[in-house]
Formats: C-alpha cells, structure tokens, sequence
C-alpha cells in the first residue's frame, strides 16, 4: 500500500497515474476531497481507498503495518497566503505529525518542500543542507517549507529512508484547477485562445530585459519519474533540488506556446502588479549534482519538449495525464 497526501493536487494526481502505468493499485488518497472541479484529477485512476485528510493520521497510526511508502505532497501551496496560523497548522505541523508517524512506525517518507525557500537566490540555488537557515524565502510559503527542513534535519530521530524535494517551477497536465497559481503556460494558453496574444510581466530589474526573466521551468512527467526512483532507491536520505537543471526565459515558454498551437507569436508586456513587485523571482535554476550523484540519471524534457506535449496532448484536448 502506498500512501499519496494531496492525491487531488496538480503535481500528486501525476503521480497516480505514474504508479498506475508501473502496476501500482493499491493506492491509498489523502486530501481534502470538498472540491468537484479538483477531484477530475484522479475520475479515472485506480486507488483502493480515499482518506479525508483530518482524519488521516489517526488513520496511518491504525493501518501502518499495511504501509510501504509515503508520499506526502499534500498542503497549501498558494504563494500569496499570509495567513500565518493556515500555513503552519497545514505545511509545518500536519508534516511533522506525519514525519513522526513513519519515525514511529518505521516508514519510509518523501515530502514536498519548495524552491520557494531560496528566495531571491542570495544563497543561490544548490541544494546544501548546511546554507538552510540563511535562506532568505520571500513569503510566508516560503518559510513555512523552510521551516520544516529545518526541523526535519535537526531531529535525531528520522525516518529510516526520506527525501525532502524542492519543487522549482513544475507545470503540466491537471492543473486546471489552480486559478491564479497555475503555471504560466497554462495561462498562455488561455489567453491565446481568447484573445490571440499574451501579455507577459514586465522587468522592472535593469538586469533584465521585458521577458527575459529566467525560471527553472520543469515537466511535471519529470518530477514523478523522480519520484519513482527515490521510492525503489530508498538510501541517501536528504534534501533535494527538482527542476529541470536549466533555466528558460518566459519569453521561451510563451513562444512555444504559440508554436505548439501553430501560431505567431503575439506578445506584450504589462506592469508587474505591485503586490509581488518587490518580491519577484528574476532567476531561478536548480543545481541538480546532488540527485544525479545517487543514480538518477534520466533526462529532463527541454522546455521545448514539455510545452509540445502538454499543449498538444493535454489542453487542447481538455485531458487529464
């Protein structure tokens, strides 16, 4: 039995299907099942039960002995929450009650952290436990992962096998749900369907140009390859960079988003909104030695590759991965 929390999210209903197409069924799902639009993501997979997430850890602490993995992507990932008591009590304490548990109970546990906690990158982007409590995150998000991994390294019991991975910018297939947090291709995509152009952010950083700010855009088929891996791996416990190791400019994404839809580019630029101006990431891009030092070896689609396919296949369509 395998354990996925925030099985109706974006980047955990991937993960489902991955355990579906390797022959995995007995699948247990974690969440908050309250929204319809959000449950799409895991209609037609196959899991063997579905577990509120209050009600989980009394759950786990009951059914642990049928437990060989936990996947624990669950919480709130919305980077403009500043509901301090929310992120705590969802990002830090559920976690950690759950670390304890397969501490407990001898389980093996993957969360998700965030590359969220670098900031504006001041520290850079290479995923070195010793640098966690200089990192500067840019928003209660931020810290509420940061704060975690923290504690998660300063705890002398630990799980016998964990993996802590900081998401960079993922995007694919089952996002339709997240609104303003989806990623930017997503967002492009729906502009060029209404009205035939996209509007970027501009730069207000004189280091870069109107678009060309860079992100570590990463395929969410990617990120559940790795996670495959780590749950077969299970040594080298630690903390984790995933992206695709290569950082893209938007004006990249946007372009090939019109070229997927066999369109011109059709571009502008508008002010960055003020409540994020200041707090605004103009380059991110993951450091990935560390997990290609334990064996991972797999390439990471280009951003050409998973633009193609997620346009193509996925939202042109209406589709579900």
């Amino acid at each position: 039995m395998i354990i996925i929390t925030g099985a109706a999210g974006f980047i955990a209903s991937c993960l489902v299907q991955k355990l579906n197409s390797e022959g995995y069924y007995d699948l247990v799902l974690v969440d908050d099942f309250s929204d319809p639009e959000q449950n799409k993501n895991f209609e037609d997979k196959r899991f063997s039960n579905k577990i509120e997430r209050d009600e989980f850890s009394q759950w786990l602490r009951e059914n642990h002995l049928h437990v060989q993995f936990v996947f624990h992507l669950g919480a709130r990932t919305d980077t403009t929450e500043f509901d301090y008591a929310l992120l705590n009590r969802l990002n830090l304490d559920y976690t950690k009650e759950i670390w304890n548990i397969c501490v407990e109970f001898g389980l093996p546990l993957v969360y998700a952290s965030s590359a969220a906690t670098y900031g504006l990158g001041e520290e850079g982007y290479e995923d070195d436990e010793s640098k966690l409590e200089q990192l500067k995150p840019l928003n209660p998000y931020g810290d509420s992962k940061n704060d975690f991994d923290i504690w998660a390294l300063k705890q002398e019991r630990k799980p016998y096998y964990w993996a802590g991975l900081k998401f960079f910018n993922v995007y694919g297939p089952n996002e339709y749900h997240k609104g303003r947090m989806a990623s930017v291709i997503f967002h492009t995509y729906n502009q060029i369907q209404k009205s035939g152009g996209m509007k970027l952010f501009q730069s207000h950083n004189p280091d870069f140009k109107d678009g060309e700010q860079m992100r570590d855009f990463v395929y969410v088929k990617d990120v559940v390859e790795v996670m495959y891996f780590l749950m077969h791996h299970r040594k080298d416990s630690g903390i984790y960079n995933l992206g695709s190791g290569k950082a893209r400019t938007f004006l990249d994404l946007a372009k090939n988003t019109f070229k997927a839809l066999g369109k011109e580019p059709n571009i502008t630029f508008i002010p960055t909104p003020e409540d994020i101006r200041d707090k605004y990431q103009y380059f991110t891009e993951a450091k990935m030695d560390k997990l290609t030092a334990i064996g991972y070896h797999k390439p990471f689609s280009t951003l050409e590759e998973g633009v193609e396919d997620y346009v193509k296949n996925y939202l042109s369509k209406g589709e579900y991965y």
